[in-house]
């Protein structure tokens, strides 16, 4: 009964009305006059739903050939002509859904279109070309190809790829050549049978001619192969090319000997080591024989009446110099050799060829100081005058690390040519 009671306190039953209800509260308390509601309000009382069906049917105007016209009933109640608004209720002033639903649909819509335009099938044949892959073995099992993109992170300041982040490409593609090919163990890039004798790689010595520099955007192709071994180690060389035209970037070869892990000491190359990389030897060279021994041997200084020295002191490795080998990567040499090259040769020129003799290891607690001997200097009256520096990179106990020769060519203007921003043709 209590129930009952307090339904009907919300709920009104079909015989009952709100001016009924006024009626009531009035005669019982004898306060609230029947069109006032409790807040002081005039009240309307509700029609019933007849009358509401047929206020509905009279506001649609009926039209004659064309023409609305409107019956209006002149002897209605004046109440017919007071605009019927819907009680405040708790259901009535929720949130509009329908608006909620469109705006859940306007975003699903939109993220629907971002997801159709991100198609993984290529539109151009330079895009997402090997962007998630190692790269495969090309020619009969003795090439590796891998292909990269040139981010902005990897440009400098005249807008084309640094000689650094061509170099790091050259190291990724001959550890994925190894990986590729099913020879890696537990070493960096070393094989199985050189992990069993604890034996590393390490760099001896690089070659490399740049024809053109790369710009952002670029998508470069990097060929690389074994082109031999010898007693203590093996010949790697590369081949980089822009992937859309096939002009040649830069060519590079290196040699690379055998250093136990422990001791530090360099290693003859086991038979059992030859036996795993023999089969990947290629007699193919990117660098002719004839064109190494056309480029200056480091550490030959020129005459001192016609050169200029600078120097750099306090170069110090930081923990993210180190590679797995716990010893400083061969590429970040590159840097500290460049650090002492004067600010002038940097501006109007870039490099055509290097060489590098790489002497003893770099630990994570070595102090450095980089030696540039020039040439001579850029003159702008020489728009076509190349200047040739010796490097030296050694520890400022006296130790040499690294000995280096560089060949500069000026830059041509921008807009001259039509690659990169300071394009240089090929020779």
């Amino acid at each position: 009964m209590a129930g009952s009671l307090a339904a009907s306190a919300f709920f009104h039953g079909p015989g009952s009305s709100p001016a009924a209800s006024t009626r009531t509260s009035k005669s019982t308390t004898g306060e609230l006059p029947e069109n006032l509601s409790v807040w002081g309000i005039v009240a309307k009382p509700n029609p019933p739903p007849g009358a509401m069906q047929v206020k509905a049917q009279a506001q649609a105007l009926p039209k004659v050939n064309g023409t609305k016209v409107n019956h209006k009933n002149v002897g209605a109640d004046a109440e017919d002509s007071i605009p019927y608004t819907t009680p405040k209720t708790f259901y009535n002033q929720l949130p509009d859904w329908s608006m909620l639903l469109a705006a859940v649909t306007t975003i699903f819509l939109a993220a629907e279109k971002q997801w159709t335009l991100l198609d993984w099938k290529p539109k151009r044949p330079d895009m997402l070309v090997d962007t998630f892959g190692f790269g495969r073995i090309i020619q009969d099992g003795l090439v590796f190809r891998q292909n990269f993109l040139i981010r902005s992170y990897e440009i400098g300041a005249d807008r084309t790829a640094s000689i650094e982040a061509l170099m790091n490409h050259l190291q990724e593609t001959a550890l994925n050549h190894v990986k590729t090919a099913g020879l890696l163990g537990d070493g960096f890039g070393a094989t199985p049978e050189m992990s069993k004798r604890n034996l590393i790689w390490v760099v001896s010595k690089i070659q490399l001619l740049v024809d053109k520099y790369p710009s952002w955007g670029d998508m470069v192709q990097v060929d690389t192969w074994v082109a031999g071994a010898g007693k203590n180690g093996m010949r790697r060389d590369w081949h980089v090319r822009d992937y859309n035209s096939g002009r040649t970037i830069l060519r590079a070869t290196s040699v690379w000997v055998m250093m136990n892990k422990e001791t530090r000491r360099l290693s003859k190359m086991p038979d059992a080591v030859r036996a795993e990389i023999g089969p990947y030897f290629n007699d193919r060279t990117a660098i002719t024989d004839a064109q190494s021994e056309k480029m200056v041997k480091p550490g030959n200084n020129i005459d001192s009446d016609t050169t200029k020295q600078f120097i750099r002191k306090g170069l110090t490795p930081r923990w993210g110099d180190l590679d797995v080998n716990q010893h400083v990567n061969n590429v970040k040499y590159i840097g500290w050799i460049l650090e002492s090259a004067p600010i002038s040769i940097l501006e109007k020129h870039e490099l055509a060829s290097m060489t590098l003799d790489y002497r003893k290891e770099c630990g994570r607690d070595s102090v450095l100081q980089s030696i540039t001997t020039v040439s001579d200097e850029c003159e702008d009256d020489h728009p076509g005058f190349n200047i040739q520096c010796d490097h030296l990179l050694q520890l400022e106990s006296g130790a040499d690390i690294v000995k280096a020769h560089t060949e500069w060519r000026p830059k041509l203007a921008e807009g001259e040519g039509n690659f990169g921003f300071f394009p240089v043709e090929s020779a």
